[in-house]
């Protein structure tokens, strides 16, 4: 419950997709593949803990929230067992890590130190910035650009135009994970005192920035298989997806549907990236 397996395909994506495009340009080293994969997975569940920890401590978990319940605010596990799990799993991501500085160098280090403190600071430390509405700002920057970048800055050791439009998309439907979460606890939060995006925005145009990120995902194919190959266009055929999710999000308040388009957001992502790597490869 407190890794939130319906969050993990915002971290499995960028990598399919920068290893992908690394493969697309004749580079492919499946150890390092491997690792970054794991990394990643690390790194998402260690913040997925953290945040269960933090927000605990901080309040903003009530019983009245939509979502599902936290194990650390809901009694499940003592905050003492969360939090070592936290370190754990972040000490296992700094193993992933180790070896792909030595495959790739240090820059890796720098990549993994600043994933990592984004994922404990979001709702963690004196000023978290989830709490002052900048959590999808990061998610955009370190689940999109950072990651599919970085992935395939493994394999090949460089960095072109291509591994960072691609990473837009990626980045935009992470993103919008994060939003169907806020805007379903847009009310507990702001009883809580935590101002995220929704918070500040409100229900309204948070909705439509739930569209928004999706179109542009949907948007930015169109200069990459330009570029690449029209194989990258692979991920319309998930539309009819997408256009239901934002029908939910724009239309529904209750915690099922609102759950259920988070699980959703989610599928689409993965579905969405494991074409786009497809077509990527195929060209």
């Amino acid at each position: 419950m407190a890794a939130r397996l319906r969050t993990l395909p915002a971290a499995v994506a960028p990598v399919l997709v920068g290893t992908a495009l690394a493969g697309h340009d004749g580079e492919f080293d499946p150890f390092a593949f491997v690792a970054a994969l794991l990394g990643a997975l690390f790194i998402q569940v260690g913040t997925n803990l953290s945040n269960d920890y933090s927000d605990a401590r901080r309040g903003a978990d009530t019983e009245d929230r939509l979502g599902p319940v936290r194990v650390t605010a809901g009694g499940l596990v003592p905050p003492r067992q969360v939090l070592i799990a936290t370190y754990v799993t972040f000490g296992l991501a700094v193993l992933c890590g180790i070896y792909l500085i030595v495959v790739a160098g240090w820059v890796l280090l720098a990549i993994g130190a600043a994933s990592i403190l984004a994922g404990v600071l979001y709702t963690g430390g004196p000023r978290p910035y989830g709490y002052a509405g900048l959590g999808e700002l990061f998610v955009f920057l370190f689940f999109g650009i950072v990651a599919v970048t970085g992935s395939y800055y493994v394999q090949t050791q460089e960095l072109v135009w291509e591994a960072f439009v691609a990473s837009v998309p990626v980045g935009c439907i992470a993103t919008a994970i994060l939003v169907v979460n806020n805007v379903r606890d847009l009310e507990t939060d702001r009883r809580a005192g935590k101002r995220t995006l929704a918070v500040r925005m409100g229900r309204a145009r948070t909705r439509a920035f739930y569209a928004v990120l999706l179109l542009v995902a949907y948007l930015t194919l169109i200069p990459l298989a330009l570029g690449l190959t029209a194989w990258v266009l692979l991920p319309v055929l998930t539309v009819p997806l997408a256009v239901r999710l934002v029908q939910t999000v724009r239309t529904r308040t209750d915690g099922p549907s609102l759950n259920g388009a988070l699980g959703g957001t989610g599928q689409l992502q993965l579905v969405f990236c494991v074409l786009m790597a497809a077509g990527l490869l195929l060209s």
